[in-house]
């Protein structure tokens, strides 16, 4: 399953527009490695999505081709979740 279809369908990024956006711009990486939108994703494969301040990693458990809003949640589990907090001087 391309990683854009994916994004979506498992509502990690709401819109698979955003989703090719973000990867194309090389803020996605599948196992380590520089993703692109049409990249092919399997099961088992680690997922790091750099947003903004937040870098979300998680691995794909399960494909489908459409899913409930309830059921999204389990075709992933996320390994680690981390927000950058900048400190400004307040002088």
């Amino acid at each position: 399953m391309r990683l854009d279809k994916f994004l979506k369908v498992s509502r990690i990024i709401k819109r698979r527009t955003v989703a090719k956006e973000i990867a194309d711009k090389g803020r996605i990486q599948v196992n380590g490695q520089l993703a692109k939108s049409s990249t092919n994703v399997k099961i088992g494969d680690e997922l790091k999505i750099m947003f903004g301040n937040k870098t979300l990693e998680v691995r794909v458990l399960d494909l489908k081709d459409t899913t409930k809003k309830d059921e999204a949640k389990d075709l992933y589990e996320i390994v680690s979740e981390t927000r950058e907090t900048s400190y400004e001087s307040l002088d």
